[in-house]
C-alpha cells in the first residue's frame, strides 16, 4: 500500500467543501446502510447535473428575464415520461417600453410579449402553456389564450405551445391549422410549414391523411367506416370530418369544390 503524500493529506479534505462531495457525505451520514461509495458518487453526480441544468448562471440573465421550467418538445405534460427543461424568458424588453412610450396600450404590448416568450421557449426546446404564462404574469390562463389568439389572427401565424403542437387543451389543433391553411386558404405548403412550425414532411403527411379521409367521406360519412378504411384513429378522423362538415357542407351531395 502506498503512503499518501503530504500534499494529498493536506488538500484531500478540501473536496468536502464542494457540492458533489457534500451530497455524497449527506447520503453516507443519513443512509449508511443503503448506498455504497460507488452508488453515492453516482447519485451525487446525477443530482449535481440536475441542479446545474435547472439553475442557469445568473450572469446569463438580463434584467427583464426569468427562468421557467417548460415541457420539453419531445414529451407531453400528461406523459409518464414528462421531461422539463429550464428556459430563459424575456418578460420585459426595451421594445415593450418604447411601445408604451409611443402610446400603445398594455394589451397590445402584452400580445407581443406572449408571442415572444412562446417563441423563445420553443427555440430552447420547450413549450409554454397558457397556464405557465398566466402564472408568470398573475393573469388567468383564459385571458392569455385570448391575447394569444388575437396575435395569431393579426399575424397569420400559429404560435408554438402544447395546444397547437400536441393537440392539448381547447385551442385549434395543429392538424386543423395545417389543413385550413393549405386546403381552404390555398397557401403554399412551405409557408404553412413555417407558420405552424412543422417540417415539410409533417405537413405533407397531415394533408395526405386529410385527403384520404375526404375521399372516404364522399362514399360514406360513417366514422367507423373511415377509420377502418384508412387505419387512422377515431380522434384524428373526427378532426378531419369536423373540418369537412364545417367547410364543405355540400360534399355528400356531389357538389365538390
Amino acid at each position: 500500500m502506498s503512503i499518501p503524500s503530504r500534499d494529498y493529506k493536506h488538500y484531500h479534505s478540501a473536496h468536502r467543501r464542494l457540492l458533489e462531495a457534500s451530497i455524497d457525505q449527506f447520503f453516507e451520514t443519513n443512509f449508511p446502510k443503503f448506498f455504497g461509495a460507488d452508488i453515492r458518487e453516482h447519485i451525487a453526480q446525477e443530482l449535481l447535473s440536475l441542479i446545474e441544468d435547472q439553475c442557469p448562471q445568473i450572469s446569463a440573465l438580463r434584467p427583464g428575464q426569468c427562468v421557467w421550467n417548460a415541457v420539453a418538445i419531445d414529451t407531453r405534460a400528461d406523459s409518464s415520461k414528462l421531461r422539463l427543461i429550464p428556459v430563459v424568458l424575456t418578460m420585459v424588453d426595451d421594445e415593450d417600453i418604447t411601445l408604451l412610450e409611443k402610446g400603445k396600450t398594455l394589451s397590445e404590448v402584452r400580445k407581443g410579449a406572449i408571442a415572444r416568450v412562446l417563441d423563445e421557449a420553443y427555440e430552447q426546446g420547450g413549450l409554454l402553456s397558457m397556464r405557465d404564462i398566466g402564472l408568470l404574469t398573475w393573469h388567468r390562463e383564459s385571458q392569455m389564450t385570448t391575447y394569444r389568439q388575437a396575435w395569431e389572427k393579426e399575424h397569420g401565424r400559429t404560435l408554438p405551445h402544447p395546444g397547437s403542437l400536441q393537440d392539448m387543451g381547447t385551442c385549434i389543433s395543429h392538424t386543423t391549422a395545417i389543413v385550413l391553411k393549405a386546403v381552404y386558404e390555398k397557401k403554399d405548403t412551405r409557408q404553412v410549414a413555417r407558420e405552424t412550425k412543422h417540417t415539410q414532411q409533417a405537413v405533407d403527411r397531415y394533408l395526405r391523411d386529410f385527403h384520404r379521409v375526404r375521399l372516404c367521406y364522399r362514399k360514406s360519412p360513417d366514422q367507423d367506416f373511415i377509420c377502418q378504411a384508412t387505419g387512422m384513429s377515431h380522434h384524428l378522423v373526427k378532426q378531419y370530418i369536423d373540418i369537412i362538415r364545417k367547410h364543405e357542407p355540400s360534399l355528400l351531395t356531389g357538389e365538390v369544390a
